[in-house]
């Protein structure tokens, strides 16, 4: 198995601290995200990386408590940059000053200028003599470390920029990982290849690697993989059935909430193209049956997700001597699990993956994807031969269109929002706009309008179309669908579900893992 250089990045608490992996990841480098307090001598002995980058994050470095990196980070040769607070720490740990912002405060967009003296991190740098660079700070440094120049410098940042090029040590006030630093990509380009990474994370490595290591974990035992029908899972298993083949089996809980057709198309995709051992789960009447009633959103996703375990568990009970349970758990949900301030983590979604079916079940875990991003993941998928059209799927919540139906579930709201769902799409595919969008979907609104059609008095639903866009899965916004597009989509929603009266489009603008209704 292939050992590649691995980029540590040490989390002081960014909300865009994920942006900085991906950004590395599409330069095609290995790199982890580690919160500080993990990050021990121990650890960089073991962890050796190639590089470090510092995060930025809320503290302030004089503040008590505030988050710090082990010394021996600055004794490992290697080079590091800071952002934003991270570049904060440097200076304060090397010998700097930091202040209190007193005017100096910076938030949102700036503009940094270049000083005379040349430095490799920024080739490709001031072409148009200045830079637009996202600032988020309140603190500001006020005297740089020893060793460190100026490289850069903005109105209320004169020390934007700075670096010791003798030790490697490189720290900048703005985040070049988000979008509105447009040229940020070439500044990780410039610090990665300084560092001597040679570009070697591939997802045709990846799959050779991933492959070799299933095999050893497995051995001659048995796998048995949760598939939803989604991505994560669907590529998580065929990925384990080419490791390990017949071992594999997968168990498909259909809960009665999926999309129009959808069971089929995953029964007939795994067991039949790819031959995949499938146990179809059809369980909807019991998973309707047991939210009848229930209203409140959260006791939805909660009740879903224990007939999932319990539905899960008996029938992985038939499959004689299973040892390990494959999931599709991805790099944000490890991520997520782990807490940057070593209390407890925010519950923000109750169906999370990673945790409770494995000690119920007593079974060892295969995650297979749990080093990758969502977009490296689809990458793989298109490496294991997946069909394009499944691959560029819009992602689909776990416990489906529950959350999409709020107030009370029925049988015949489901239908009706199903229907729905599959004009809207067909709509979005036909204009050409379905890969433009990261997710779109209906929602059934809890309410009964009054309205004419035709000669007639109406009394039906009333549904709400949503899309939006995202470019790096952190943060969303809404769709700009023209309205010949919104009246035609509208139009035959009306004519051809019958049941809904009145369409709304919602252009609020949510992180996409809010998105959904509920």
């Amino acid at each position: 198995m292939t050992q590649h250089d691995r980029l540590l990045i040490i989390d002081f608490g960014s909300q865009v601290t994920q942006l900085i992996a991906r950004r590395l990841r599409e330069l095609n480098v290995y790199c982890e995200i580690h919160p500080f307090q993990n990050v021990t001598d121990a650890f960089l002995a073991d962890f050796t990386p190639k590089a470090v980058i510092f995060s930025g994050g809320p503290s302030s470095v004089f503040a008590e408590g505030a988050p710090m990196p082990p010394h021996k980070v600055f004794e490992l040769g290697v080079p590091i940059l800071g952002i934003c607070y991270g570049q904060q720490v440097m200076m304060h740990c090397l010998g700097g000053k930091v202040e209190r912002g007193d005017g100096t405060a910076e938030f949102g967009r700036a503009y940094v200028t270049p000083t005379e003296k040349k430095l490799p991190l920024l080739e490709g740098w001031f072409e148009a003599d200045r830079e637009q660079v996202w600032m988020s700070h309140g603190d500001h440094v006020s005297e740089i470390a020893p060793g460190f120049d100026v490289y850069g410098t903005s109105p209320n940042a004169p020390f934007a920029i700075t670096a010791d090029p003798v030790r490697n040590f490189f720290a900048v006030q703005f985040h070049p990982e988000v979008h509105h630093t447009p040229n940020g990509k070439k500044l990780y380009e410039n610090f990665v290849r300084l560092a001597g990474f040679t570009g070697d994370w591939t997802m045709g490595a990846y799959r050779e690697d991933a492959i070799a290591k299933i095999r050893a974990q497995v051995g001659d035992r048995k796998v048995i993989c949760g598939l939803s029908g989604g991505v994560d899972s669907s590529v998580a298993a065929v990925l384990i059935h080419e490791a390990i083949g017949e071992q594999l089996t997968c168990v498909f809980v259909d809960h009665g909430l999926l999309r129009l057709n959808e069971a089929d198309q995953v029964v007939t995709m795994f067991r039949d193209h790819y031959n995949i051992p499938l146990i179809h789960a059809d369980e909807a009447d019991l998973f309707l049956g047991e939210l009848e009633g229930i209203s409140d959103p959260e006791q939805k996703r909660k009740t879903i997700g224990r007939l999932f375990i319990d539905v899960f568990q008996k029938h992985a009970n038939d499959i004689e001597g299973a040892e390990f349970l494959a999931q599709g758990t991805l790099y944000p949900d490890v991520i997520e699990s782990v807490s940057f301030s070593g209390g407890p983590s925010v519950t923000i979604k109750s169906h999370h993956n990673v945790g409770g079916l494995p000690e119920k079940m007593g079974m060892k875990l295969v995650e297979p994807l749990r080093e990758l991003f969502k977009d490296e993941v689809r990458e793989l998928g298109r490496e294991l031969g997946l069909p394009e059209s499944f691959i560029g799927r819009h992602p689909f919540p776990g416990p489906g269109l529950a959350i999409r139906c709020p107030g009370e579930i029925t049988r015949e709201k489901l239908d009706i929002l199903r229907k729905a769902d599959a004009v809207y799409i067909d709509q979005i595919r036909k204009h050409g706009l379905y890969d433009e969008i990261w997710q779109a979907f209906v929602a059934i609104l809890p309410v009964r309008t009054v309205g004419v059609m035709g000669d007639y008095r109406t009394y039906d639903y009333a549904c709400a179309l949503r899309a939006v866009t995202s470019v790096d899965g952190m943060t969303a916004d809404y769709y700009p669908f023209s309205h010949e597009f919104l009246g035609e989509t509208a139009t035959r929603i009306i004519n051809e579900v019958q049941g809904i009266n009145r369409v709304t489009y919602d252009i609020t603008s949510k992180p996409p893992g809010t998105i959904e209704w509920e």
